[in-house]
């Protein structure tokens, strides 16, 4: 059997497509300027700049003066709890109260877990059910007199569950209609961009964190929406960019090329078809083809790129780096928690016991994966469990 690539960590991240990096380079060299200044160089810089932002507004369905470029969709998940949460201290005798799911990525929960600890917040962490979904009414059940943000993953990053997003902003909006204290509303849109509708309008969002680099844009540039009218107190201060809201010079070639990301993304809406067609072959492939294995998550409620398993009687890790000897790639869980010995919140969350979470691999497929890609899974997998366990004696 010849060795061959196959990537399928694309939660974690994607290639940058090469349309998009043939927009970007001009602006590392020809384009250069700083887009601050008034000349001639300065305002080519400028031009990419606002054309991105419009081109992320059109995808989001909603104002240029809504979208602010950040550094990534932590930095923007960030931002958005503590600058909502600053301004609502400064308005409020009562202590703010946060409602989130318990299984969030910690760019949004570590935030709010340090406001906690400093005494600075009230928070509910709200539970799942076994197939990582959430109730509205869960969410309803949870809002306080002193609620001021409710934040709740549009699509999970390991298990790839997809809340009611649009639903749970319906009630929020219809309650705020009777509310002294507005409630903002957002969510983390990362893993959803590729797939899901994202129009703010139709998910009665305030707020929606996205990141290029999970859409074949470049690594270290992000976005934040921010419905008009909504206060947020400023991220970084300095020379007054973004409105005053987020200071420093912009990273243009960055900026341009989420911009040409997501214009790729709105051309590209058949994508969700054919990668959704080979994951499914890979559930079957795996669920048939390896004893005790099993998928976490909903499989009806869940993007079309995810399948995240657990192996009985192994390592999560082993099996990782079995495959990749093989020249498959593929993750234990987030990225960005991968060096963690702890088992995964997210699976622990949806009830798997911690022999369980350090059991499971998580595949995410992309524009490149091909029906071969799959098959020579499927040929390799079960060869490496099956020696796995014969090593561990299970």
């Amino acid at each position: 059997m010849k060795k061959r690539e196959v990537y399928l960590d694309n939660a974690a991240t994607t290639p940058v497509d090469a349309a998009v990096f043939k927009k970007m380079l001009p602006y590392f060299s020809e384009k250069y300027g700083n887009p601050s200044s008034v000349h001639k160089i300065g305002d080519q810089a400028r031009q990419g700049v606002e054309k991105a932002r419009q081109q992320v507004a059109s995808f989001l369905n909603c104002l240029p003066d809504e979208i602010y470029f950040t550094a990534g969709a932590t930095e923007s998940d960030n931002w958005i709890i503590n600058g909502i949460v600053d301004i609502f201290r400064k308005d409020n005798s009562d202590k703010p109260h946060l409602v989130t799911l318990v299984f969030e990525h910690k760019a949004i929960l570590e935030p709010i877990r340090v406001l906690e600890k400093r005494g600075l917040i009230e928070v509910n962490f709200l539970p799942v059910s076994k197939d990582g979904l959430i109730e509205v009414k869960e969410v309803e059940k949870a809002i306080k007199k002193n609620t001021c943000l409710v934040s709740i993953m549009y699509a999970n990053s390991e298990i790839g569950t997809v809340q009611p997003i649009s639903q749970i902003g319906n009630l929020i909006s219809q309650l705020n209609q009777k509310r002294k204290q507005r409630i903002v509303f957002h969510t983390d849109a990362v893993q959803a961009v590729n797939y899901l509708n994202c129009d703010v309008n139709n998910l009665n969002v305030d707020a929606l964190s996205l990141s290029g680099h999970k859409i074949y844009g470049p690594k270290g540039i992000g976005a934040l929406y921010l419905k008009k009218r909504t206060l947020i107190t400023s991220l970084i201060r300095g020379g007054g960019h973004e409105k005053g809201k987020r200071s420093g010079t912009e990273n243009v070639p960055g900026i341009v090329g989420l911009g040409e990301a997501l214009n790729l993304v709105a051309k590209r809406k058949n994508d969700g078809t054919k990668i959704k067609k080979l994951r499914n072959k890979l559930i079957t492939g795996i669920l048939r083809d390896i004893p005790d294995s099993q998928l976490n998550g909903s499989l009806e409620y869940r993007l079309p790129s995810n399948a995240n398993f657990s192996f009985k009687g192994v390592e999560g890790e082993g099996i990782i780096i079995a495959l990749s000897e093989q020249g498959i790639y593929a993750a234990t869980g987030s990225a960005c928690a991968s060096h963690s010995l702890k088992p995964s919140h997210v699976l622990t969350a949806i009830g798997l016991s911690d022999e369980q979470a350090h059991a499971s691999v998580r595949f995410t497929l992309g524009r490149q994966t091909t029906e071969s890609d799959i098959n020579y899974i499927l040929e390799v997998l079960p060869k490496v469990i099956k020696r796995l366990r014969l090593i561990s004696g299970r």
